[in-house]
């Protein structure tokens, strides 16, 4: 689970990122297949962006992974 002192939206983005980069694509490719736009992708991986659960399903059905997946990892990097 994230560390209280730790931003949940920086480890999701930073579980994003690294999902994104181990699968080898952009971000212009995962705003793409996600259905949001490149800048908001940028944003959401510096944790600037708090998404709700539907983009966050999105983004990671867009990475091919499960949310349970991308979220566990948010939460491992806390």
């Amino acid at each position: 689970m994230a560390s209280p002192g730790r931003d949940v939206r920086a480890a999701f983005g930073l579980a994003v990122r690294r999902c994104r980069t181990q699968a080898g694509i952009s971000q212009e490719r995962l705003a793409e297949l996600a259905g949001v736009e490149r800048a908001y992708v940028s944003a959401l991986e510096r944790g600037r962006r708090n998404p709700t659960l539907l983009t966050q399903q999105r983004i990671a059905a867009a990475l091919g992974v499960t949310l349970h997946q991308l979220i566990g990892d948010a939460e491992g990097m806390g």
